[in-house]
């Protein structure tokens, strides 16, 4: 069986209680299951973490070359998180990036991803189901 690589950065292991009138009420476990619904037809697993510490999210990155592709929430270290970006920009298999909210229709300060640019492809603004269709585009262009 391979696994496909959930991960999530600061701040994520708290939705559901997390201003949900942004984040939504789902939680990262609930999120994590349907991830998981997503990708099992393709007899694939998930590898799910979340770290507040971006090297914690880079150790990650470094030891699941292996998995056949990630999604990645990094919340906030999109603005900054350069050393996550190089981890990621080494990572050997497609990733798509994912938010819950539409970084567009906020502040202007979460409109540049460092990330973005390494992603196969970026969604934002659909909630929980982003990660569903994050998992569906992965499922579609891995084989």
């Amino acid at each position: 069986m391979s696994d496909v690589l959930l991960l999530n950065g600061p701040n994520l292991g708290i939705l559901g209680r997390r201003e949900p009138e942004i984040y939504g009420t789902d939680t990262l476990d609930d999120i994590e299951r349907a991830v998981g619904e997503e990708v099992a037809a393709q007899g694939w697993g998930v590898i799910a973490e979340q770290h507040d510490c971006e090297g914690a999210l880079i150790r990650t990155i470094q030891n699941s070359y292996g998995t056949v592709g990630a999604i990645v929430n990094p919340g906030a270290l999109m603005i900054a998180g350069w050393s996550l970006r190089d981890a990621l920009a080494d990572y050997p298999r497609p990733f798509v990036e994912v938010h819950l909210s539409n970084v567009w229709a906020r502040e202007s300060f979460r409109h540049d991803s460092v990330i973005a640019p390494l992603a196969s492809g970026v969604i934002v603004g659909l909630g929980a189901l982003g990660y569903r269709l994050a998992a569906r585009a992965l499922t579609s262009t891995v084989r």
